[in-house]
């Protein structure tokens, strides 16, 4: 490898099963895709890989999810959505994560653990108290954007702050120090020397939140109206109540994939230092 070390063939050929393995169902999903209902119901996917000419193809699903079903609209809201409710807690928690690390201050430790033991709890056990809160009897924002942009926030803000808060450790605490005899202010040092620095950690938990936020069902489905529902909320609506929209949720989901795919792999790089910086000390 670049760095020196020796490069294990038993580890390759692991890995690329590992990721011919998961990109098995996306490639079924693209098949199916293209095919109309009766041929789709013909047999498995993979039979029509090696008898293409036994089934047939259409592009007729994408051009109805986008006619039929509103698909555009849904995947600008879908947008909406995800940009402020990742950009919102990272940049709360980047300055939870600085002061748990840099500044001291009493009960930080017994704050910081009921940060991380916040992780734990099931978001479904709070949905019949955040309907009530949002909803008309409480702030009456439900079914706008607000509301979603504050649930992925409180949502979001623990797993951030960990995240952050352990690279932040891993970095020279001289740097600080030397700010500080420099006369500098906690705002300084923050924006100035450990944002740039924490870069990495930043831009991978914005992968995935975004990830997060972007497939979420449940909050957009409980929280938005039918009229700025995100894409994902109208992939599942293309089902119908008996199925008969199965030929078309194929073409919807993987018109759902697209830009996740793009931000994952322009971000992949930072996702893999930013989640293993810090694990590790010594």
């Amino acid at each position: 490898m670049k760095d020196g070390r020796y490069r294990s063939p038993f580890s390759m050929v692991v890995m690329f099963l590992l990721a011919l393995l998961w990109a098995v169902p996306t490639l079924g999903l693209l098949v199916i895709s293209f095919q109309t209902r009766d041929s789709a119901l013909r047999g498995g996917w993979w039979e029509a890989i090696y008898k293409p000419f036994e089934r047939t193809w259409t592009f007729d699903n994408y051009t109805r999810v986008f006619e039929m079903q509103d698909m555009g609209n849904a995947f600008l809201n879908g947008i909406a959505v995800a940009v402020p409710a990742t950009i919102i807690p990272i940049m709360f928690a980047a300055f939870a994560a600085y002061a748990f690390t840099f500044m001291s201050f009493p009960f930080k430790d017994v704050l910081f653990i009921i940060i991380v033991a916040v992780m734990v709890v099931p978001i479904q056990v709070a949905f019949q108290p955040l309907l009530n809160l949002m909803g008309p009897n409480g702030l009456g924002i439900s079914g706008q954007y607000l509301a979603v942009w504050i649930l992925h926030t409180g949502f979001g803000m623990p797993l951030c702050i960990y995240t952050l808060r352990n690279y932040m450790s891993s970095l020279p605490y001289s740097v600080v120090e030397s700010a500080r005899i420099d006369g500098c202010s906690n705002f300084q040092i923050f924006w100035k020397l450990i944002a740039p620095m924490s870069t990495p950690a930043i831009a991978a938990f914005a992968t995935l939140q975004f990830l997060w936020v972007w497939n979420d069902l449940l909050i957009a489905k409980l929280f938005l109206s039918n009229d700025n529902t995100t894409v994902i909320v109208k992939v599942q609506q293309l089902l119908g109540t008996q199925g008969q929209g199965a030929e078309l949720v194929t073409a919807g989901a993987f018109i759902s994939m697209v830009l996740p795919m793009i931000v994952f792999f322009t971000l992949q790089n930072f996702l893999v230092r930013g989640m293993t910086a810090g694990a590790v000390k010594g």
